[in-house]
């Protein structure tokens, strides 16, 4: 029997919360509904915390296999990332039940994407909260921001749903020591897959109405976490709209749309300047680089670590500013927006600064004009 926790109440007592079993499973899927936050799987080495979109409590489809009828499953999650989470709910596991659920779950892995495609997820999440007598829209507004671009949103669930980049998590009361060793066994196995485990327990005290919940995450090891990180470095391969997703989720709308500002000023000002696309999370983000005649040079880079980066050698090997006064120039202009050039041009550095200290609308604004002035010496310089 697991320890109590002690609440203290504003007069100093102290209150014993004793671990009591829920009355039906009923209730945990009904409070794992109304506070999705329970799922408790936010990666604290990110810093940000997960926020979820539920698309269906009970979800089924028919099975192409005669006589399969339909399966369904708890619920289905997404988060601010796209990713589809399947999420199965029982209490008080027994050996065949478990085995039931993990191989159900699989099942359900294996052929999401051709019972339920994009198309049903989105039609599903409309129903839900028809039912509920909610707007469509203005939940997806409160769950992305009023700045999201629906549209891109259902367009990265698709590929992830394509890439098989999905989460499966079982919710319980108590995960008993032999399906921790499978989750844990199975999230080392699979990529870009995430399987996980959450224990939900509830407390209560008792003398007052009081209550508390408390959820654990299993199955995020250290090992499993390490090769999952080091894979998606080696392959992943970034564009617009998983950038903006993961940028968003992890920084919030404010700093995603000082990123926005950044990549618009880039693509209005093409064919000169031409977005490139990193891979891997070193090199998430893109960089924004001027053709000049047979030369191609990278302004700057916004990192998906949230920075915007620049490096010197290559400004220094560039036209105008290979000359030592107009090397100085630069080196007061940039400097004026946070981007500290060496002295001596020779010199490598790569400089850089937070995008969360652009403050406001006059900050960001003065390193588009600054870049701006950038992109006019260079095309005076090449006669362009």
């Amino acid at each position: 029997m697991s320890g109590g926790i002690y609440l203290i109440q504003e007069d100093d007592r102290l209150v014993e919360m004793i671990e009591k079993p829920y009355d039906s499973e009923a209730l945990l899927q009904e409070l794992l509904e109304k506070y999705p936050h329970l799922l408790a799987v936010d990666r604290a080495s990110n810093g940000y915390q997960r926020r979820w979109l539920m698309v269906k409590r009970i979800a089924g489809a028919t099975s192409e296999e005669p006589g399969m009828g339909q399966w369904a499953l708890d619920r289905i999650f997404l988060d601010r990332q796209a990713i589809p989470t399947l999420v199965d709910v029982r209490r008080n596991q027994d050996t065949q039940m478990r085995r039931d659920a993990i191989g159900q779950m699989l099942d359900y892995a294996a052929n999401i994407g051709i019972y339920w495609p994009v198309e049903s997820i989105l039609a599903q999440f409309e129903a839900n909260c028809r039912s509920a007598n909610r707007d469509p829209e203005q939940v997806f507004e409160d769950f992305l921001g009023a700045n999201a671009n629906e549209e891109e949103f259902w367009q990265q669930v698709k590929t992830n749903l394509q890439a098989g980049k999905i989460r499966l998590i079982f919710a319980a009361d108590r995960i008993s020591p032999e399906l921790q060793r499978v989750v844990e066994f199975l999230n080392k196995q699979t990529d870009p897959a995430e399987v996980l485990a959450v224990e939900i327990k509830q407390y209560a005290s008792g003398e007052e109405d009081l209550k508390t919940l408390v959820s654990k995450t299993i199955g995020q090891t250290a090992e499993a976490q390490q090769k999952k990180t080091s894979t998606a470095r080696e392959r992943r391969q970034w564009d617009k709209n998983s950038f903006t997703f993961e940028y968003q989720a992890r920084y919030g709308d404010d700093e995603a749309a000082i990123v926005q500002q950044l990549y618009q000023w880039a693509s209005e000002r093409s064919p000169a300047i031409q977005i490139y696309w990193g891979t891997g999370d070193t090199y998430g983000g893109f960089a924004a680089k001027f053709h000049a005649s047979e030369e191609v040079a990278e302004l700057f880079f916004v990192g998906i670590d949230g920075t915007l980066q620049i490096v010197s050698d290559i400004y220094a090997n560039l036209a105008p500013f290979d000359r030592e006064d107009e090397w100085h120039q630069l080196r007061n202009q940039l400097s004026s927006i946070g981007l500290a050039l060496p002295a001596n041009s020779l010199e490598r550095r790569l400089p850089n600064f937070q995008l969360s200290t652009l403050s406001d609308e006059s900050a960001v604004e003065q390193v588009l004009k600054t870049f701006d002035w950038v992109v006019q010496q260079i095309k005076q310089a090449h006669h362009l």
